[in-house]
């Protein structure tokens, strides 16, 4: 039986939702020299890319200009967002501590990551009181 299609982005698609988190509305040749530079990627394959990822409603472009601009469609939080909300979901029975306590564990964490952690923590509790 075929895997259902994930309503999130594939990792090529989230590499190029990354760039337009950081470089802001671009055109596809702004898109291209970044991923040409960092693994090859033809101009052709991109703006297929972007293509798809606006059909998916990851992307939008803006038409009134030549050449188009693409923006991505969410903010990044909105995107992260739902990415953990799937990986929690998926993986960790819906356990949103389950999923914190498994990246501490696995990964090196320095005192100032703790720090922000505790304070979100902190921030967390007081809310809920």
């Amino acid at each position: 039986m075929p895997r259902p299609r994930s309503s999130g982005p594939t990792d090529g698609e989230l590499e190029i939702l990354q760039l337009l988190w950081e470089l802001g509305p671009s055109m596809v040749r702004d898109v291209h020299e970044v991923l040409a530079e960092r693994r090859g990627a033809g101009y052709t394959t991109v703006l297929k890319m972007l293509q798809i990822m606006m059909a998916k409603g990851l992307v939008v472009r803006d038409d009134s200009r030549r050449p188009h601009i693409y923006t991505a469609a969410q903010p990044k939080e909105n995107v992260q967002g739902g990415l953990v909300g799937d990986l929690i979901a998926r993986a960790f029975g819906g356990s949103a501590a389950n999923l914190v306590m498994r990246a501490l564990a696995d990964q090196s964490t320095n005192k100032e990551d703790l720090s922000t952690i505790r304070a979100m923590l902190d921030r967390l509790e007081a809310e809920e009181s």
